[in-house]
């Protein structure tokens, strides 16, 4: 019973660090909030973790009353985060982030709401929470037992640490390779994230294919 608990554990762990791969989200979270100061940044990591951990819960505990609630199918929600995901690698491409991204001087009231914003999206949903992980976390409880459930959790909240403490230790990287840098990795990752945004849409679009009826 332990070695197969073991087993699973480890499965699990490697699911989800995959799915998440803080390696790789890390300059996507610093192109994000290349301008934003230390406290700021922190802040939009720490929520971004702790929503994201949030999620995967309720949907482990509550997902398929929740799609079956509100009639959502996985296929629409991958096809409405991959175009979430599309737009904002996009701007970051472009070098024009939105105003929600990039605050002006006449928002600066509330700039750290605004900012604060990029946690919810994209890094919370879909990059960190999208349906990759939602669906990983779900079937890894459908097997069932308390047991299985509680490693799951607890090891997606591992995870969630891991991820915060390579966003925020990221930021020394961006001071070693500069301002001219910065902005290079931050374009670099527009192109990653609208790539990945229509991958994610090719594969709702698929999925949508296979629906009963379609």
């Amino acid at each position: 019973m332990l070695e197969d608990l073991t087993t699973f554990a480890l499965t699990v762990f490697f699911g989800f660090f995959a799915i998440m791969n803080p390696i790789a989200n890390t300059p996507v979270f610093l192109g994000l909030t290349a301008e934003d100061p230390e406290p700021v940044r922190r802040s939009v990591a720490r929520t971004a973790v702790l929503l994201a951990f949030v999620i995967v819960v309720i949907f482990c505990v509550a997902g398929k009353a929740i799609f079956a609630l509100f009639g959502i199918t996985l296929p629409a929600f991958r096809i409405a985060g991959g175009i979430v995901v599309f737009v904002i690698g996009y701007h970051m491409l472009q070098g024009e982030p939105s105003r929600v991204h990039n605050p002006t001087h006449e928002d600066n009231r509330s700039s750290l709401e605004a900012e604060l914003g990029i946690a919810v999206s994209p890094l919370a949903v879909p990059i960190l929470a999208g349906p990759g992980t939602i669906t990983t976390a779900m079937s890894f409880v459908a097997t069932g037992g308390i047991a299985r459930f509680l490693i799951t959790i607890g090891i997606f909240g591992a995870l969630c640490l891991i991820t915060y403490a390579f966003f925020v230790g990221g930021q020394r990287v961006v001071e070693y390779i500069g301002t001219g840098g910065t902005k290079v990795v931050t374009r670099l990752m527009g192109l990653i994230l609208t790539v990945v945004g229509v991958q994610m849409v090719i594969l709702g679009l698929q999925g949508a294919k296979q629906l009963p009826g379609a």
